[in-house]
């Protein structure tokens, strides 16, 4: 998918609005644990009921790793229905990789040509040559690492080094390398007074930001400060909106949860 059928997407839904489909087995509705993958039926019932709302949804991919092979299974048949029957909507693996070179195209390999993801979250703490070969593949997106939500963050991201912070570091040296138009970057909600200095850096780039809703992240901060003229924003929701209810309803639920974040957001668009 291309940067301006994203955008396009965004501006017909009025929403930027991202799902993640972090499936814990102790979370879904216990009757659910009856089918033969009760993953993959999570899943499409979350889909099927939300599609409408969102413009992309992330399996962060340790929640279907933890299951083995069956997980992996789930995680394979999730994508599918999505390519499939909502071919529309941006698909993100939030797999966090990052190796030599290598290695890294393997795991490209894996998830942009076996998988068909749109993009993969990428860490960049071994610098250039374990991103590159993630940027290199075609109407793929590579997002970046950048300013995470969680409280070890601050451990090294917003460490001053030669006067600059890391973080900041990583997003100036980023821009240079190879295809570095493909790249998007993660940064969290719960960073929201750091999106102005991150858009003096990036001011054209995608953000793709975890942290509102069950993290406490604000969206309207978020947009205040994060917000450029191409949109520029997916706002991820997981356990927000997926474990809204743990009832027979709960795909009922986690749209009503989507609903109410989608209005949010197309009261910003207006």
């Amino acid at each position: 998918m291309t940067t301006n059928q994203l955008i396009s997407e965004i501006k017909k839904k009025q929403s930027f609005l991202c799902i993640g489909l972090d499936v814990d087995l102790n979370k879904i509705p216990e009757h659910l644990l009856k089918e033969e993958d009760p993953i993959f039926a999570f899943n499409k019932a979350i889909i099927d009921a939300t599609h409408h709302l969102c413009v992309a949804y992330k399996p962060n991919t340790a929640f279907y790793e933890a299951y083995g092979l069956k997980g992996w299974k789930a995680l394979e048949k999730t994508i599918n229905y999505l390519n499939e029957n909502h071919p529309e909507i941006f698909t993100i693996a939030d797999a966090k990789r990052g190796d030599i070179g290598n290695t890294s195209t393997m795991y490209a390999k894996a998830f942009f040509e076996d998988l068909a993801f749109d993009s993969v979250t990428v860490a960049p703490y071994m610098g250039k040559d374990s991103v590159e070969p993630f940027l290199a593949f075609e109407n793929k997106h590579t997002i970046l690492l950048a300013l995470t939500s969680n409280k070890g963050a601050f451990d090294f991201q917003t460490k001053t080094v030669d006067n600059q912070e890391l973080y900041k570091q990583v997003l100036e040296t980023s821009k240079t390398w190879n295809n570095s138009e493909n790249l998007m970057y993660v940064v969290g909600a719960t960073k929201a007074e750091y999106l102005a200095d991150i858009r003096q850096i990036i001011p054209d780039s995608f953000l793709l930001v975890p942290g509102v809703g069950a993290q406490g992240g604000n969206l309207q901060d978020v947009c205040k400060y994060g917000m450029n003229k191409s949109i520029g924003l997916l706002i991820n929701s997981s356990r927000g909106i997926i474990y809204a209810s743990k009832e027979d309803d709960f795909a009922q639920a986690a749209a009503k949860k989507a609903a109410e974040l989608q209005q949010e957001m197309k009261a910003i668009l207006d």
